[in-house]
């Protein structure tokens, strides 16, 4: 029997997903802290080098490389997740399975610029990048402490004082260069197209809320003076004199996000970086009863279809792996998923007291000892954390995907016999 045959008849059961992930961890922990350690490093150097330069004369072209710079802290976060992800391929066994199948390896920049644009969607949608800025603000702020109560001190502002003339023509830069490299791109072409795409798609963002805070007074002022937001929150209202408990849904709303949206976003991550990725709709509607539909779309004219991509602004070439990862989880069980969405909470709440000891641990006699002990610390936490969740993400992908396979040959014989 091949080692195919073999990964496909005996595939992990959901509840082995800890475990499955504790031997990959074992097994890649020397690359992993690598990619963790280099990334880091990398990511602080720049932040450091955007506060620095983000004060002094010429402030506001000082403003454009310090967002060209953040830009680049974005794009070494979302390398550093693809290449931990990448570290620990070898030690799956749908991996073994594809080799087996003589599939070709992609590396890590492939992969990176591949999956770039779709990662960078994500890190935007679900606010991840936060924390980028809150490091900036804090690394700020303790190089000038005086700043802060200083009158017309610039201090923590670098993100948010460009001027309104210099962000909308920084933006028009940035949008030609992201959709020269997006064409590129979307038609296969250029080696760093999809990598190029991305940091250009993330300044255009970057700019572009500079310039939302140079037109208004305060971000939050703009935000609830909108019409849509006003509209909303009456309607909000309304439904909470009917419906019982609906206030008490919306204090229950951000652990659900925390608990079930963000883990399967994080998977949804994984799975992209792993390969489930569909290049276009045909992929995701493999199987189904969609796919007698879009072989008699097939017959339409192409001009139609040509003008649709256009108008959607190539919205299927970056959403719709999406959907397929999204699929994918879902062949793989509820349970697993459920297991996942437990243990990665489980180390985000466990990761909390580790700091939280580490603390308590360090002496703390001394006044502002904490300006001492807290970055080491942190260090430690995020490495463990993120290193145990990113194996998690790649053991419960590897078991989905492993059930998914071992089941690929009866969704293949069912049309048949219909």
């Amino acid at each position: 029997m091949s080692e195919t045959s073999e990964i496909a008849a005996r595939p992990l059961a959901w509840h082995a997903a800890p475990w499955h992930a504790l031997r990959i961890a074992a097994a890649c922990a020397v690359p992993l802290l690598l990619w963790f350690t280099v990334g880091r490093l990398v990511r602080w150097a720049l932040l450091l080098l955007a506060a620095t330069i983000s004060h002094g004369s010429w402030y506001q072209v000082r403003l454009i490389g310090v967002l060209f710079l953040f830009t680049l802290v974005v794009m070494v976060s979302l390398a550093t997740t693809v290449g931990m992800l990448h570290a620990v391929r070898g030690a799956l066994r749908e991996t073994r399975a594809r080799r087996a199948e003589n599939s070709a390896d992609e590396s890590a920049l492939t992969a990176l610029n591949r999956t770039a644009l779709a990662l960078a969607g994500i890190y935007l949608t679900w606010g991840f990048v936060t924390e980028d800025v809150r490091d900036f603000m804090e690394i700020d702020a303790l190089r000038d402490p005086d700043g802060l109560v200083t009158a017309g001190s610039t201090s923590m502002q670098g993100l948010i004082g460009l001027d309104v003339k210099v962000s909308l023509a920084t933006m028009a830069v940035a949008f030609l260069v992201k959709t020269y490299f997006g064409r590129r791109h979307e038609a296969g072409g250029g080696r760093f197209s999809g990598i190029t795409t991305t940091f250009a798609e993330l300044a255009f963002v970057f700019y572009g809320l500079n310039a939302v805070f140079a037109l208004t007074e305060s971000r939050s002022d703009w935000i609830g003076a909108r019409s849509v937001v006003a509209g909303w929150q009456d309607v909000s209202e309304e439904i909470g004199k009917v419906v019982p408990g609906w206030a008490k849904l919306g204090d229950l709303w951000p652990f659900v996000i925390d608990g079930l949206a963000v883990p399967l976003t994080w998977l949804t991550i994984g799975i992209l970086v792993y390969g489930a990725y569909a290049e276009d709709t045909r992929t995701t509607i493999r199987g189904t009863r969609l796919e007698n539909v879009a072989d008699r779309l097939d017959q339409a004219h192409s001009l139609t279809r040509t003008t649709l991509a256009k108008l959607t602004g190539g919205w299927t070439s970056r959403w719709i792996p999406l959907l397929n990862s999204l699929r994918l989880t879902v062949k793989g069980g509820a349970p697993l998923f459920g297991m996942f969405a437990l243990c990665y909470v489980g180390l985000q709440i466990g990761g909390s007291y580790l700091e939280r000891a580490g603390f308590y641990l360090a002496p703390h006699e001394e006044p502002y000892f904490w300006m001492v002990t807290e970055v080491p610390i942190q260090f430690v936490k995020d490495a463990i954390v993120t290193t145990l969740s990113l194996c998690l993400v790649a053991a419960t992908y590897d078991i989905a995907a492993t059930r998914a396979r071992a089941e690929a040959p009866q969704e293949q014989e069912s049309p048949q016999e219909a």
